[in-house]
């Protein structure tokens, strides 16, 4: 049964939202993923955040572009936490995603990762969910060491080779 919820309010969110999908398969977190528009079908996006805890769904992750109104939408209507991750868009560079996010009226929260930030969502996600699950605890003190270990090997490079040499590389 899936326990994460991923929405996005286009297909053109999908190479940001699918890095989420991605890392919650690393930590073994079932999840389901739609794309969904609280503005041009909000029928259906009622009935999905309303039925969402029904299906075993305890935490969504909701991106969206422009305006922005998925994931405060999505906080009104479904009981369990919300993280929003605003999506680049060309005009204001992800600002006005952000903002919108962001900026929810008191009593609706919806926890924000940075602009296209949709790999934090997915880790705060499975911290939240670890709560109640210690194998998962587990899997994040193990994917923080493997983090360590990776940056150590670059700096071991870097310290080899020297910036020029390292950079060409890259």
């Amino acid at each position: 049964m899936a326990k994460v919820g991923i929405l996005m309010g286009s297909d053109s969110d999908l190479p940001i939202m699918s890095k989420a999908a991605k890392t919650l398969e690393q930590f073994g977190v079932e999840y389901e993923m739609t794309i969904i528009s609280a503005h041009r079908m909000p029928d259906i996006f009622v009935d999905y955040a309303k039925t969402a805890k029904e299906r075993g769904i305890k935490v969504i992750i909701a991106g969206a572009g422009g305006a922005a109104h998925l994931p405060g939408m999505t906080a009104a209507l479904f009981p369990m936490p919300v993280i929003g991750v605003p999506i680049m868009t060309q005009g204001l560079g992800g600002l006005d995603s952000l903002y919108s996010i962001v900026q929810m009226p008191s009593g609706i929260p919806v926890a924000t990762v940075s602009i296209n930030g949709s790999v934090n969502a997915a880790l705060l996600a499975v911290k939240m969910l670890s709560m109640s699950d210690d194998s998962l605890v587990e899997k994040l003190a193990a994917y923080s060491v493997d983090m360590k270990d990776a940056v150590s090997a670059k700096a071991e490079k870097l310290d080899k080779l020297g910036y020029e040499e390292y950079i060409k590389q890259m």
